[in-house]
C-alpha cells in the first residue's frame, strides 16, 4: 500500500503512514483482523515521538455476514456533504468489485455507527461475540496498547503486576497478529516495540513463564531427534518416548515423529510390555495408553486441516478470477492446501477433465510465484557468495537492469541491520563492500547514459 502524506495529530507536521479507509473481507480475508487489532491507521510521528491512532473516515464489509459499516470520527470535522462523498466513493469501490450475483439488499443500506467502539461491537455479535467477551477482548488490547506507548521498563513491569489476569492465550495470540501484521506492512519499529511486550511478557507473568517452559520442552524434543540423526529407528523413537520426563516432552515427540508410530512401533511396543513385569509393565501399559490417545488427536487435527484445505480449493476452484481468490485467501494456503492441489490435479488429468487440470495449473503457477524470492534477493545473494571484485563487477554488467530503487533499499536496509548486530566483522565488511562497488557502477552506468 503506498504510504500517505498526512499531519500529525499531534504537533501537525507532515510525516507519511499508511492509511486505511475500506476494510473489505471480500477482497483482503485479513481485513477484519486488521481493523480489530486495533493497529491499523496507527501512526508514529519521527518528529514529536507521538504514537496511536489516526482518526479517519472507515468503510468495513462482510458478505458473509452481511455487513456494511460505516463510521466517520467527528473530529476530523468534515462537512455533511463530503462525509457521504467520500463514503459513496468507498461503497461503490466494494459494490463495483462483487460480482453481480452477490450484489444482496444490505448493500443498499449502509449501517452508520458514532463510534469506532460501536462498529467494532457490530463485527464481533456478527460472530456471536458476547458483550462481555467484547470487553475483555478491549481489556486486553487496551493492555497492550499502553504497553506500546510506555517506555519505562519500570512502569511497564507494574503494569503487568497490576494487570496480570488478563495475560492468556488470547493475549498472546491478540499479540502475535499485531507482529504478523506489523511485519507484513514492513513497518520495523513497531516489530521491534512487540518484540520487547512479548520478552516482557514471557520474562515476568505467570502464564508467560508457562509458554516458555512448553516451548523449551518442545525444542528439547527437537535436539533430542535430531541427535539421533538418520539413525533414528523405531526402537530409539520409543526409547526417546520411554525416557520423556513429562507428558509435555512426550506430547511434542509424537506430535514431531507421528508418521514413525505405525503399525511395527506398535507391535515393538506390546512386545516390551510383554516381557517387563511389575511397575515396569505398568508404566509402560500406560504409556501405550497416552500414545494411542495422543496419536488420535493428531490424526483428528489433521483430518480436519486436510478437510478444511480441500474445502478451500473447491471454493476457489468456482470463483470466476482464480489469481484474485488465491490471493484474497493467501493467509489459509499451507502445506495441506499445497497437497490438496497436487491430488486433485493429479486425479483431473486421469479423467480426463481439461477445464479443472488447467484451474489447478493456475493455481500451482500462482503459488509458485507467490514462494519464490524476490529478483533482487536472488540477485544479492549471488553478489555475496562472489568474494573477487573482477567477477562481482562482471555479474554487475550481466545484471544491470536488476540494480533498481527497491535494489537499493534492500542493500541498505541489509547493511543498518547488520551494523545493529553482532554479525560475523567479515561478513559485514563485505556487504559494505558490495555497497560500494554497486554505487560506483550505477554511477558510471548513469554517466554513460548522460
Amino acid at each position: 500500500m503506498p504510504r500517505t502524506q498526512i499531519n500529525c495529530p499531534n504537533c501537525k507536521q507532515p510525516i507519511l503512514a499508511d492509511v486505511e479507509q475500506l476494510f473489505d473481507v471480500a477482497q483482503d480475508r485479513s481485513a477484519k483482523a486488521k481493523l480489530l487489532s486495533g493497529m491499523a491507521n496507527f501512526v508514529q510521528c519521527q518528529v514529536c515521538g507521538y504514537q496511536g491512532g489516526l482518526a479517519t473516515p472507515i468503510v468495513y464489509h462482510d458478505p458473509e455476514k452481511e455487513l456494511l459499516l460505516t463510521f466517520v470520527p467527528p473530529e476530523v470535522g468534515l462537512p455533511r456533504d463530503e462525509q457521504e462523498r467520500l463514503i459513496g466513493s468507498l461503497i461503490n469501490k466494494v459494490v463495483n468489485q462483487l460480482p453481480a450475483e452477490k450484489r444482496k439488499a444490505y448493500l443498499l443500506t449502509p449501517k452508520a455507527h458514532l463510534t469506532m467502539q460501536g462498529l467494532v461491537e457490530r463485527i464481533l455479535e456478527a460472530d456471536g461475540v458476547t458483550k462481555e467477551m467484547i470487553q475483555a477482548q478491549q481489556d486486553k488490547l487496551d493492555l497492550l496498547q499502553k504497553l506500546s506507548t510506555t517506555n519505562d521498563e519500570t512502569s511497564r513491569l507494574k503494569l503487568l503486576k497490576d494487570k496480570e489476569e488478563l495475560v492468556d492465550s488470547d493475549l498472546f495470540n491478540m499479540l502475535n497478529r499485531l507482529l504478523e501484521t506489523a511485519a507484513a506492512t514492513g513497518d520495523q519499529n513497531s516489530v521491534e516495540q512487540l518484540e520487547v511486550i512479548q520478552n516482557l511478557l514471557v520474562e515476568h507473568t505467570e502464564f508467560g513463564k508457562q509458554i516458555r517452559y512448553q516451548s523449551q520442552e518442545v525444542q528439547a524434543a527437537i535436539e533430542s531427534l535430531q541427535a539421533a540423526g538418520q539413525e533414528l529407528t523405531r526402537e530409539k523413537l520409543l526409547n526417546l518416548m520411554i525416557e520423556a520426563p513429562n507428558d509435555l516432552r512426550l506430547s511434542a515427540l509424537v506430535s514431531l515423529s507421528r508418521p514413525g508410530m505405525d503399525y511395527e512401533f506398535y507391535q515393538i511396543l506390546s512386545q516390551k510390555i510383554e516381557n517387563a513385569d511389575g511397575e515396569e509393565k505398568e508404566n509402560l501399559s500406560v504409556l501405550r495408553e497416552k500414545l494411542l490417545e495422543l496419536s488420535d488427536q493428531i490424526d483428528a487435527q489433521i483430518e480436519l486441516r486436510v478437510s478444511r484445505a480441500r474445502q478451500l480449493l473447491e471454493m476457489i476452484l468456482k470463483e470466476d478470477d482464480i489469481e484474485q481468490a488465491v490471493q484474497r485467501n493467501a493467509s489459509q494456503i499451507d502445506e495441506y492446501f499445497l497437497t490438496a492441489v497436487r491430488e486433485s490435479l493429479e486425479a483431473a488429468r486421469k479423467s480426463g477433465d481439461l477445464e479443472t487440470s488447467a484451474k489447478l495449473n493456475q493455481i500451482e503457477e500462482l503459488l509458485r510465484q507467490m514462494t519464490s524470492q524476490p529478483p533482487e534477493i536472488e540477485f544479492l545473494e549471488e553478489l555475496l557468495e562472489v568474494e573477487d571484485d573482477q567477477a562481482r563487477q562482471e555479474l554487475l554488467v550481466k545484471n544491470q537492469e536488476k540494480i533498481s530503487p527497491e535494489f537499493f533499499q534492500m542493500l541498505s536496509g541489509l547493511m543498518s541491520q547488520l551494523s545493529d548486530s553482532d554479525q560475523d566483522p567479515q561478513l559485514v565488511e563485505r556487504v559494505k563492500t558490495i555497497n560500494r562497488q554497486v554505487l560506483r557502477f550505477s554511477m558510471q552506468a548513469n554517466l554513460q547514459r548522460d
